[in-house]
């Protein structure tokens, strides 16, 4: 044979096809004997005869694992990610050897070191070490009660159990989100690794006063959105202030390696090492613990941090004055007939919104990407190593999601609005009615500074909303949805049933719910504000953005600036309508939730704002009633100045 095609979402790892299949594949493959061929199609047939009855026989074949010794079952069970006997074999083990805690030290710590070994081989993937984490966490409760029963006379003999080391985690204040903490917090339990989880939202004095009471070996903070930056430097320099001989890891979303070298390190002398994902964890700390190998690691790593910032100490972007930079505006003609009108004007409140509906919505894409399988949907179930892996999430997380929906475990509620509006320099001005005459709010944006060779237009929001001085009636919109209410309690009695895989997958799941609520109601938005209603897209084209119109929101690239939700809050009474609340540095509760403007435009599109200068930083400042030192910190991703220099 000189070529064979193949479905390689098909393929078994080698090691584990059958002896004596694999010889006699190998036999025709290799060409080995003469009788290869039909050596091959009798095996065929002798499978086809056993499979008659086929169900009996097939689950006769899947339990063969059950006959091996109890260790060779427990060490299966946690490589697969089977709990069916785990209760079962974790009792018939501990009165085997006589102790608990020899079964944790024993086979059970055993099977994990497969398990880490694999995963750190390539050879599984996150959801099977979460799902083997689910193993060895109902094998650990059903032992907990002997273990303590035991506890007195191991403390009295030393023989308490030595972790790898305690990690003190958590979400900084004012962030909510933890599905990439949580993960973490879960690879590092599998690798015995003590996890101290101390949730969301945590402040810089809880969060050290724990890592004292824990005796804690290092800390890891997470956060999503930009302000929990500030909030990860302030714990470095309370932990240097407080004499902390730990080192700190730092991971989630917004956070960098060139900003944790740049703006967290600097204020903290123990090593801050960021974390890019939960496959690196755990090099990352068993490094850091290693008594041979902590110096070389801490060493490099230092090293590596100092060439960062002198790259970041580079001379700043060039960047036009606010002046010019309004002078170069989006150029857009203003014409009245690129100006719908909506449907109706003030406040509409959406509740008990059909998940099922949402479903249609889905972008499945980032759902992989949260397990740590890089693709695109569905694409990626074709994926030469990732596509098995990619089928079976797919496939559990509908599972859970029909659940979900069958049951009603979580409610979608939204809010949503359209106003009259107008431009008013860099702001937007938003009326009680169409009389135009009472400002209800005002929207604050940014403009672009970079010069882009004098040629690209410095963009801004406001751009695409009709100046007051044109007298054009024009419109905005708002909104904002969450599918998270009842979330927490689904997580948690997942969770409490020492199930983190289906803690996690419903996390991911209500994040999709939500970004997918707030592609439904823009289709609506479209609809009624009536240029939407001839689209004829498919729900691929709504995934794609292939639609007039754009919703941004704060946080994001046009607008970096956080507080502007505090004007949409207000604008569409959120919180009484939803119950979605806005921490003080306004992230959103539940984290499954999106808010954003609507804007009609034809030409209205996505961009990123970039570099700013002082001039600009000044005027906003004075628009917003802030102070120059408020506005620096909460738009310091985007200083084209060091405030502090």
């Amino acid at each position: 044979m000189d070529m064979g095609i193949v479905n390689a979402g098909m393929l078994e790892v080698y090691e584990e096809i059958e002896p004596e299949l694999k010889v006699l594949v190998e036999d025709v493959l290799l060409n080995r004997r003469p009788d290869a061929t039909e050596r091959l199609v009798d095996y065929g047939e002798k499978l086809k005869a056993e499979s008659i009855g086929g169900e009996v026989v097939n689950e006769k074949k899947a339990e063969e694992w059950r006959n091996g010794t109890v260790e060779e079952r427990l060490s299966h069970a946690l490589v697969k990610g089977i709990d069916t006997y785990i209760e079962i074999d974790a009792e018939e083990a501990r009165v085997k050897l006589g102790r608990p805690l020899l079964v944790i030290e024993g086979p059970l710590m055993d099977g994990m070191s497969v398990v880490g070994d694999m995963f750190g081989t390539g050879k599984m993937f996150l959801p099977q070490v979460v799902k083997s984490a689910r193993v060895m966490k109902k094998a650990v409760a059903h032992l907990t009660p002997f273990m303590e029963a035991e506890k007195a006379a191991m403390e009295a003999a030393g023989q308490v159990v030595k972790a790898q080391g305690k990690i003190v985690l958590a979400t900084v204040k004012g962030d909510v989100h933890d599905i990439g903490k949580n993960i973490v917090g879960v690879v590092l339990a599998c690798n015995n690794y003590e996890v101290i989880d101390m949730g969301v939202m945590v402040s810089c004095e809880k969060i050290l006063a724990r890592a004292k009471e824990e005796k804690a070996d290092m800390i890891g903070l997470s956060g999503l959105i930009t302000p929990s930056l500030d909030e990860m430097v302030h714990v470095a320099k309370e932990m240097e202030r407080q004499g902390f001989k730990l080192p700190l890891l730092i991971g989630g979303a917004t956070t960098s390696r060139r900003h944790t070298a740049v703006k967290i390190a600097p204020h903290y002398s123990e090593p801050v090492v960021h974390v890019l994902d939960a496959s690196r964890a755990v090099g990352v700390t068993t490094s850091l613990l290693s008594e041979d190998g902590k110096e070389e690691f801490v060493a490099k790593h230092r090293t590596d941090y100092e060439a960062l910032r002198k790259a970041h100490a580079a001379p700043p972007q060039q960047v036009v004055s606010l002046e010019t930079a309004r002078a170069r505006r989006t150029p857009i003609e203003w014409r009245a007939e690129d100006l719908p009108v909506p449907a109706f004007t003030g406040v509409r409140a959406l509740n008990n919104f059909p998940l099922a509906t949402l479903r249609e919505f889905i972008d499945w894409t980032p759902i992989f990407h949260a397990w740590g399988l890089k693709g695109v949907y569905p694409r990626i179930f074709e994926h030469e190593t990732q596509g098995e892996q990619a089928r079976q999430i797919f496939k559990d997380a509908n599972a859970l999601l029909d659940i979900m929906i069958e049951k009603k475990l979580t409610t979608a509620r939204a809010v949503y609005g359209f106003f009259p509006a107008n431009a008013v320099g860099d702001d937007v001005e938003l009326y009680t009615d169409n009389t135009r005459t009472t400002v209800l709010e005002r929207f604050h944006f940014l403009r672009q500074q970079a010069n882009r060779e004098g040629s690209e237009p410095c963009r801004s929001l406001v751009d695409f909303i009709a100046p007051k001085e044109t007298g054009l009636p024009d419109y905005m919109g708002g909104f904002a949805v969450t599918s998270g209410i009842g979330l927490k309690e689904l997580c948690d009695q997942y969770r409490a049933e020492n199930d983190d895989y289906n803690a996690i997958m419903a996390e991911a799941i209500g994040d999709r719910l939500a970004e997918a609520f707030a592609e439904c109601l823009h289709k609506r938005v479209r609809d009624e504000w009536g240029y939407g209603c001839a689209e004829g897209l498919s729900n691929a084209d709504f995934i794609e953005e292939k639609y007039q119109g754009i919703r941004p929101a704060a946080g994001y690239p046009a607008c970096p600036d956080h507080t502007e939700k505090g004007t949409l809050w207000s604008l569409l009474d959120v919180q009484a309508h939803t119950g979605m609340l806005i921490t003080e540095s306004f992230a959103m509760w539940p984290g499954s939730s999106v808010s954003g403007l609507y804007f009609a435009h034809p030409q209205s599109r996505y961009f990123s704002l970039g570099k700013i200068d002082r001039d600009q930083v000044a005027d906003y400042a004075d628009r917003k009633g802030m102070s120059i030192a408020e506005v620096e910190r909460w738009l310091g991703q985007n200083l084209n100045y060091d405030p502090e220099g």
